[in-house]
């Protein structure tokens, strides 16, 4: 019983020893500690600024495609109103289909006349017009064969879709993921690398120290987790860094895209919809960067 009382004293004393010379490395490398902080904070917040304009990007998108409608004109031997309307149901089996509003001949041509003059549409009546549902998708990618599909309904003459435009919308939305993924990994890997070289220079003042605990027996494991705690907290703290300033700064830009006219067009997301997994991603890159650099820059002095 006493023993294993013995052994867990000592486990915990050996752990805060290495914790305490996780802090002193940080401390006695002040400045190289710093840099260190300093390029994960930048760095954390070149992907988190990416990561927001993507999307924000996506939001407009969304946004766009909730206004880019598509038209399907009854049949015009189909006069009945209610006749007309018993359509919708075939028209929802299609699919993809969010929302079906059917407007009759009627209200076609008040539409119509509301938007020119009056007078130039004397003599004119309903007979003219089509009644038509006018239909939202779930999916705009799927538009061309949603159209089809449509156009192939019996009671439907023809479908009037923006085909052109939706395919813009999606091929703009797949360009910025695409971007967005590849300069996320290029930064984090430029992230890594310049944290491992930085933390390098911390370990090259000390590789006389790592040799001679080497030489008396102490294990790689018991060396390396000073340099492990050391990257942990810099990450940690790089990351807390990046996200308080990205905070600042999305508040800054929402606050003065709001004093503009665009903002009357353009909303942004909301920060605190997306503030605790960015905090989360900022943290946990941060830990992976500081520790995965710490572990690299300390690997060649241990094969001495």
């Amino acid at each position: 019983m006493t023993t294993g009382k013995s052994i867990t004293v000592m486990s915990l004393s050996k752990g805060l020893y290495l914790i305490r010379e996780g802090f002193r490395s940080i401390k006695t490398h002040g400045f190289m500690s710093f840099a260190s902080v300093a390029i994960i904070t930048a760095c954390l917040i070149i992907i988190g600024s990416i990561t927001l304009l993507s999307l924000n990007i996506d939001k407009l998108i969304a946004d766009l495609e909730q206004q880019n409608e598509i038209v399907a004109f009854v049949d015009e031997s189909i006069t009945d109103e209610e006749t007309a309307k018993a359509l919708e149901s075939s028209i929802l089996a299609v699919g993809n289909i969010e929302s079906a509003e059917f407007v009759s001949r009627e209200n076609a041509m008040k539409n119509f006349m509301s938007k020119y003059d009056d007078r130039l549409m004397e003599g004119i009546d309903a007979s003219v017009f089509r009644h038509r549902f006018v239909l939202h998708l779930t999916d705009i990618s799927q538009m061309a064969e949603t159209k089809k599909a449509l156009e192939a309904v019996p009671g439907i003459l023809k479908v009037n879709a923006q085909i052109e435009y939706a395919d813009r919308f999606v091929r703009v939305r797949n360009i910025v993921s695409v971007i967005s993924l590849i300069l996320t990994a290029v930064l984090t890997f430029v992230s890594f690398f310049i944290m491992s070289n930085t933390i390098k220079l911390t370990t090259y003042g000390r590789r006389e120290e790592i040799a001679i605990m080497k030489m008396v027996g102490a294990t790689n494991a018991f060396i390396r987790t000073p340099f492990v705690i050391e990257g942990l907290i810099l990450g940690l703290l790089g990351g807390l860094f990046g996200f308080l300033i990205q905070w600042l700064l999305y508040t800054l830009l929402n606050s003065s895209l709001m004093d503009t006219l665009t903002g009357s067009f353009v909303t942004l997301v909301p920060f605190k919809t997306v503030m605790w997994p960015l905090l989360a991603a900022f943290l946990g890159i941060g830990v992976l960067i500081g520790v995965f650099g710490g572990l690299n820059a300390i690997r060649n002095y241990l094969k001495v």
